[in-house]
Order: structure tokens, then C-alpha cells, then sequence
């Protein structure tokens, strides 16, 4: 099934959990690609209800839900679009005062051209569209064209300048737009004056995942491991990053990629 190709997501959620117990970070701007796009749409859900703990339970009620459809048939086409409509309210998201600005980056099936919906084009369509596995389940439909995952972090906008600051891409595998660098690493220098500094943390043990591809279903006890494991790699970059330690306090962070 489609969710578990994305079972790694629960590495994301983990990371997402222990970033949101540091209160000097923020989530201001989140652009997102791939099933990133399902996780960033519930955390901004859950913080414009509930701030950081509205956005932890929002998440963990997400990959329960997630679970249990992978568990067991699903009576829909794309299992995604029920998982979501039961998981967030689009109107939250797309209102001004919600405390997140979110970004989907989908494929057109037809010409590859990478679009970015946000603001007033954000909508169910899009995100599940963006977490849709090409080939696997049909291109969603909007506005006439046809939509489909694109999980390549390298198709995602570069830093402007104006947006200085730190820019963390956090993903289930590394992606080939990454400097290597094992685990977790900056992937920028800080002692480089550059507009924006970029930060990535990965899932290392990506390929122990891979094995989920071929099995219909992933448990709770699984989907957790990964969530802890996530968490274990922001805890790791957290500490090892002293300078964005020190800084955080006072740091928005412009920009998280998903």
C-alpha cells in the first residue's frame, strides 16, 4: 500500500516531536514534498488549535490513523485523502492567523514541471497529490491538470536572500542535493557568511526501512521505533549544533523543508 512506502514519514514525525518540545524554535514557513506534505499539514493544524501540543497530538492520532488503514483494506482508491480530511480542517491552515506558512511542492504528470501550491491554493487536492506515489495511484485532478508526489528535495526553491537565518531539511533518506554526511550534519559552514545557513537531519538507517515496501502493513510497535529514532537524531543534532544551541533562543527559523 502507499503508506507504508512512506513508512519512513514516522522517522520525520520523530524528528518533528523533539523539535517541539524546544520552545526557541519556531515554525514560521514550511515547505514540503512527498508524504512531508501529509506531516507538515497536521503539525500547522495542530499548532493553529492547540500550539505545540495540539500539534504532538495532532500528529500521533495522524500515524494511528495511518496504522490502521495500512493494517487493513482500504475501501477507497487513495487511502490518503480519508486519512487527511479526518485529520485536518484546510480552512485552519489557510487562515492569516494560522502561526504557519505552508508550502506543497507536487509534480504535473503530464510535464514534470514541479508547482508549489500555498496561500489560497492550498487544499486537499494538493497535498494528497503531493504524496501520491507516481504510478502507483492515480495523478489527482486540479484545476484541470493532473498532480503527483515529487519527493526530490533538489526540486525544492533555493534560499533568498531575504530569508536569512537557518533553513533545516529533514527527511527519511538522504536525498542527492545533500552534502553526505552521515546521520546528521550542518550542511553549511558557519563560519561562511552566506544568506541563509542550511541544516539537515536524515534518517541513517534509511535503507532498514526499505524492507516495509514489500509488507501490506505496518504496525504501531514499527511506526513508533521510527518515531523514536527520529527523535534520537534531533536530540543528536540539537546537541552536536552548539552555535544553533546558543542561537536558538532567538532564531525563527525561516524555513523547514519536509
Amino acid at each position: 500500500m502507499v503508506l507504508t512506502n512512506d513508512a519512513r514519514g514516522a522517522f520525520v514525525w520523530g524528528v518533528l516531536d523533539r523539535l517541539l518540545d524546544e520552545s526557541g524554535l519556531s515554525f514560521g514557513n514550511i515547505t514540503a514534498s512527498g508524504f512531508g506534505a501529509m506531516e507538515a499539514a497536521v503539525l500547522a493544524y495542530g499548532l493553529a488549535l492547540g500550539n505545540r501540543r495540539g500539534a504532538r497530538t495532532a500528529l500521533t492520532n495522524f500515524w494511528r490513523r495511518v496504522s490502521h488503514v495500512s493494517m487493513f483494506p482500504a475501501d477507497s482508491a487513495n487511502p490518503l485523502r480519508l486519512i487527511l480530511e479526518q485529520s485536518i480542517d484546510i480552512a485552519e491552515i489557510r487562515r492569516k492567523s494560522c502561526p504557519v506558512k505552508l508550502s506543497i511542492v507536487a509534480s504535473n504528470a503530464r510535464t514534470d514541471a514541479v508547482k508549489i501550491f500555498a496561500s489560497d491554493q492550498l487544499s486537499i487536492d494538493a497535498i494528497v497529490a503531493a504524496a501520491t506515489i507516481p504510478f502507483l495511484f492515480p495523478a489527482v485532478e486540479i484545476d484541470g491538470d493532473t498532480y503527483w508526489g515529487d519527493g526530490d528535495l533538489s526540486g525544492l526553491p533555493p534560499a533568498q536572500p531575504a530569508d536569512a537565518g537557518h533553513r533545516l531539511i529533514i527527511a527519511g533518506k538522504p536525498a542527492m542535493s545533500m552534502t553526505p554526511c552521515g546521520a546528521c550534519r550542518l550542511a553549511a559552514n558557519h563560519a561562511a557568511m552566506k544568506p541563509a545557513q542550511i541544516h539537515t537531519v536524515f534518517d541513517g538507517r534509511h535503507r532498514a526501512g526499505a524492507a516495509l515496501l514489500t509488507r501490506p502493513g505496518t504496525d504501531w510497535g514499527e511506526l513508533t521505533d521510527m518515531r523514536d529514532r527520529g527523535r534520537q537524531r534531533a536530540e543528536d543534532w540539537l546537541l552536536a549544533d552548539h552555535l544553533f544551541v546558543d542561537e536558538r533562543s532567538a532564531v525563527d527559523s525561516k524555513n523547514r523543508y519536509i
